[in-house]
């Protein structure tokens, strides 16, 4: 028989086992956790968008009755494309994008924006990005706080210019597959006179990839719960797709202007594989206010059939060359695609030297 004391430490082990085993998933925290936007960022971020959609009205007040619109003249003027860079380190193909934008600076056809999360030291940046930083917050990939730092470009570029029309967003290792002339005609065709293309506003299209029939869709819809998304997202309109598009002008606002999906997004999730809310929140809200409006593909091309730990592939210096350029440009949809990634730093040399002969020769 066990003396009394065996016996109670034995009892007392045993409790303290089926304890930890019942219980331990949800006292020990988990292997990495979610960035949550704080309700300070929140309230900065609202503040911002308001400031954003009164200098959209007081825009439209404006052109209403004059000729002008800010102290831009409309004769002179045509519309732009804000590209807004969403990066946590350096810049590393700015060479690549300056050449890209050489000739065109004095057109005024375009601005650039760039949200740079101020958690990582950048060395110093290109010339080309000078004073194109924004007020920027801690930035984690598969949370919300990249919904935040894409809806802090696209406030930040309606801000800045009214002529905007157009905002493409992009990684730091994201390149352009075309000219800038290329994209630039494509997207807005006929219009580039600055009346025409206000006028058409209604008829741009955002390019940006809406699917329904990912067979991941189930698992990601409940990674924050059961019916957490419920009543705002029943799951037959919760949607998937690449975080890197480009919206018009009217969805860049209704983006900004979005309260109610926001609310539901930015909770925390509980099964952490399966949470990737920057791939859900502007294809979800853009397939459930103006799915007509939405292409359902981007124009951005990704390699995912070598994909690491939900990374996609990333091109080595030894894989570019001028059919690759080719390869990457070809589609399925009526349009080209317009950039490309992921790119390793490494793939800036080469890159550069086909730059001019094959890049941006269209």
């Amino acid at each position: 028989m066990f003396s009394s004391p065996y016996l109670y430490s034995f009892a007392l082990f045993l409790s303290l086992s089926i304890l930890f085993f019942f219980f331990a998933p949800q006292i020990l925290p988990p292997k990495h956790s979610q960035s949550i936007p704080s309700l300070s960022d929140d309230l900065d971020d609202l503040s911002l968008f308001r400031n954003a959609v009164a200098t959209q009205q007081q825009t439209s007040a404006r052109s209403a009755v004059s000729s002008k619109i800010s102290h831009l003249s409309l004769s002179n003027s045509k519309p732009k494309i804000a590209f807004l860079f969403l990066t946590n380190s350096d810049l590393v193909f700015a060479p690549l994008w300056a050449a890209f934008f050489s000739g065109n600076k004095n057109k005024n056809l375009f601005n650039i924006y760039v949200h740079a999360d101020p958690s990582v030291k950048l060395s110093h940046p290109h010339r080309l990005f000078n004073h194109r930083f924004i007020p920027a917050k801690k930035t984690q990939r598969a949370s919300p706080t990249l919904i935040s730092a894409a809806r802090r470009l696209l406030a930040n570029a309606l801000i800045d210019d009214p002529l905007n029309l157009y905002f493409a967003l992009l990684s730091q290792s994201c390149i352009p597959l075309h000219s800038f002339q290329y994209i630039y005609h494509s997207l807005f065709g006929n219009s580039l006179n600055l009346f025409r293309a206000f006028a058409s506003q209604h008829k741009h299209k955002s390019f940006i990839e809406i699917l329904d029939d990912d067979p991941n869709l189930p698992e990601r819809y409940i990674a924050r719960g059961e019916n957490t998304m419920l009543p705002e997202v029943p799951y037959e309109q919760f949607r998937v797709g690449s975080q890197f598009f480009i919206i018009s002008k009217r969805h860049a606002l209704l983006v900004i202007k979005e309260k109610r999906l926001w609310r539901k997004f930015k909770l925390p999730c509980l099964n952490l594989n399966s949470c990737y809310p920057e791939e859900h929140y502007f294809p979800t809200l853009l397939s459930m206010e103006d799915p007509t409006g939405c292409s359902g593909y981007t124009l951005t091309r990704v390699n995912w059939t070598e994909s690491v730990d939900g990374h996609p592939h990333t091109y080595q210096a030894a894989e570019v060359s001028p059919e690759l350029i080719d390869t990457l440009r070809q589609s399925n949809s009526s349009y080209s695609y317009f950039f490309a990634r992921k790119f390793s730093a490494e793939c800036l040399k080469p890159l550069m030297k086909i730059a001019n002969d094959v890049i941006f020769k269209d």
